[in-house]
């Protein structure tokens, strides 16, 4: 598990009006960290030309220092238009140091309007960051975001770049490809290129596209790691649907003696959320055109925000190789072999599934009430209790908890969905408050909660439940109900979901009939990530020192339902760190395949000693337990 962190000081580089070169625009930054700080490249637009290009800007790359990597001074433009085939704008840098040379590798454009026909790579060449003073065109034909590898490999300088980009019917979709030298100056040779596009495809990548409508586009200069060359690349989802298209940042490890060889990749881990990626000339892009690593284990992302400024993220390189680990397929947390604990038997009130299991320890042992499912479809809670976590040493045979009020009961058709699902349980003092979604088949599924003491829940008098209350407003599909185990300032902060994200208000009784009014947001979906459809809580959120940790489930835009983590402040409303990628997700058959494919989804977690224990549903139908060290879940988010 990782978290991309936003700098705070974003957007680190804007337009500056006073310099008719960069007034409009200042973006896509290629980063080269030495030992006195960070040189800054980056596309800098200025305003149309009136005789040249009327109706754009024309394009220059413009560079910056920074000693500490956030405030970047002594700006200056360093590579502007002078050759015949970048007349019309020099775009996009990507800048290596290479055995004592500056090789600035950008978009050059030879004609306008702007095509496949004129838009190539070539590469401008100096001795010292502020001065290149020699220029080749590189690619005879279409190619954007070229890179070279900052060292040889087996002896061969070894050059990154992505051929046909824009679209041909000749060439539809891009490639991302690798092009092998001896010599730099072998890329400066147009016979060269004609005989590595010949071929193409042995020089390419493996497919990183999922699907045919997505796009990609080499990112940064490739890394070299302690796992293999880490590449931070463009990845654009329905890129050939306008009102569809979504920009993200994603990562991939190849071989370091073989880079065509992939390892492993993430899916997107950045995509459009801040107000400087939202708008701007383009509005909704996020684009990677740099990766630097300094001695702290930080990995920077230095990516352009809609065409407009300059943007840093920063991550910890350790906990993405440990995700890109081949070797770690379970993510964080460690299934039990003896999955699944539980599942459905016999003919009555679990004979159809069992999932979604609550879980409380008292007095040394864990009890776990799940959602118990019958042959018509009627929701109860079962109880079943385990000493070590994992081996169920009782299992009672009836539920302790029935529908029993109106808007629990089935009012739909007789074969429908109802009755009381998915809780939550939490303990006040001597109180148990069971939270769960509530549904008689016919309206929205409401959010109840009804609460025992301790001792009758001990002593299993199961008929001292209180009466149930509506706690969500009516005619609102308000689910994914949870409690913070603690109150705040006197009240109790529930969490609910209200369509596609988590919110939370305070109340301050349980029992009076109120119901939450309004949505604090605690969490929405990144659109084009793993959980980018919808996300609501999953357990009650673990006190962690001063806050508050939450693992709450994500769905992706294919149906995929997986988990994830976040840090609250002590407040319980404030997102201090979230996951970039999911902390468990189903891989086994048992949660590919049920009566809901591909779910895993857990409504309870108990901590003991460093070990987080998560109970989940899998695929709708059965229960596991999977365990995770709690100490390494809170060192990644802090």
């Amino acid at each position: 598990m990782f978290v991309v962190r936003r700098d705070p000081h974003n957007p680190i580089l804007a337009p500056q009006r006073e310099r008719p070169w960069e007034e409009i625009a200042t973006f896509n930054p290629s980063a080269v960290r030495t030992k006195e700080g960070v040189h800054l490249f980056y596309r800098a637009l200025g305003s149309p030309d009136a005789l040249q290009t009327p109706t754009a800007g024309l394009s220059s790359i413009g560079s910056a220092f920074s000693e500490d990597g956030v405030h970047f001074h002594s700006r200056r433009q360093v590579i502007a238009p002078q050759e015949s085939w970048d007349t019309f704008g020099c775009e996009d840098p990507r800048v290596t140091f290479f055995e004592g040379r500056w090789y600035c590798f950008y978009t050059a454009l030879g004609g306008y309007p702007f095509g496949p026909d004129n838009i190539k790579v070539a590469v401008a060449i100096g001795d010292t960051p502020e001065n290149f003073t020699e220029r080749h065109l590189i690619t005879p034909f279409n190619a954007k975001a070229a890179a070279l590898f900052p060292e040889r490999i087996n002896g061969e300088v070894v050059l990154l770049l992505t051929a046909h980009t824009d679209w041909t019917a000749e060439h539809p979709r891009p490639t991302i490809a690798l092009a092998r030298a001896k010599r730099v100056e072998d890329f400066f040779n147009e016979e060269y290129w004609r005989n590595w596009h010949d071929h193409l495809a042995e020089h390419a990548l493996p497919e990183l596209r999922r699907v045919d409508e997505d796009h990609i586009e080499a990112g940064a200069a490739p890394l070299k790691t302690e796992g293999g060359w880490l590449l931070i690349y463009s990845y654009i989802q329905d890129y050939y649907n306008e009102r569809a298209r979504t920009f993200s940042v994603e990562a991939a490890l190849f071989e370091l003696g073989n880079p065509q060889k992939l390892i492993s990749r993430t899916e997107s881990i950045l995509v459009p959320q801040e107000i400087y990626e939202e708008y701007g000339l383009v509005p909704h892009i996020v684009f990677p055109s740099s990766a630097t690593v300094d001695d702290n284990d930080r990995l920077d992302i230095w990516y352009g925000a809609a065409d407009t400024v300059c943007a840093k993220a920063t991550l910890k390189l350790s906990d993405l190789l440990r995700a890109l680990d081949p070797e770690k397929p379970a993510r964080t947390f460690i299934r039990a072999p003896q999955n699944p604990i539980l599942a459905p038997r016999g003919s009555g009130f679990e004979s159809q599934n069992v999932f979604n299991a609550a879980s409380i320890e008292i007095d040394g042992s864990i009890y776990l009430l799940y959602r118990a499912m019958d042959a018509a479809n009627t929701s109860s809670i079962g109880l079943a209790i385990s000493k070590d976590g994992v081996t169920i040493s009782e299992r009672l045979p009836e539920p302790v908890y029935v529908p029993r009020q109106s808007f629990e009961l089935k009012r739909g058709k007789p074969s429908g969905n109802s009755g009381c699902e998915d809780p939550r349980i939490v303990r006040m003092q001597d109180t148990l408050h069971m939270t769960y979604t509530a549904y008689d088949g016919l309206h929205s599924p409401s959010g109840a909660v009804s609460s025992i003491d301790v001792a009758d829940f001990l002593a299993r008098k199961f008929d001292r439940w209180s009466t149930p209350f509506l706690l969500t407003p009516e005619g609102v599909d308000d689910k994914d109900l949870a409690l913070l185990p603690e109150k705040i300032d006197g009240n109790y902060l529930l969490y609910h979901r209200i369509n596609n994200r988590i919110c939370a208000d305070l109340l301050s009784s349980l029992s009076s009939g109120k119901r939450v009014s309004r949505c604090i947001e605690i969490m929405e979906p990144r659109h084009g990530m793993w959980d980018g459809a919808k996300v609501g809580s999953a357990a009650p959120p673990i006190r962690v020192g001063d806050n508050w940790l939450m693992i709450y489930h994500g769905v992706s835009r294919h149906a995929t339902y997986r988990l994830g983590a976040a840090l609250l402040d002590p407040s319980g409303t404030a997102v201090l760190a979230r996951t970039a990628d999911p902390v468990f997700e189903p891989l086994e058959s048992y949660e590919k395949t049920g009566s809901v494919a591909n779910v895993v989804f857990s409504c309870g977690t108990v901590v003991r000693g460093d070990d987080l224990l998560l109970y989940y549903g899998a695929a709708d139908k059965v229960i596991g337990v999977a365990t995770a060290s709690l100490s390494h879940i809170l060192k990644a988010l802090s």
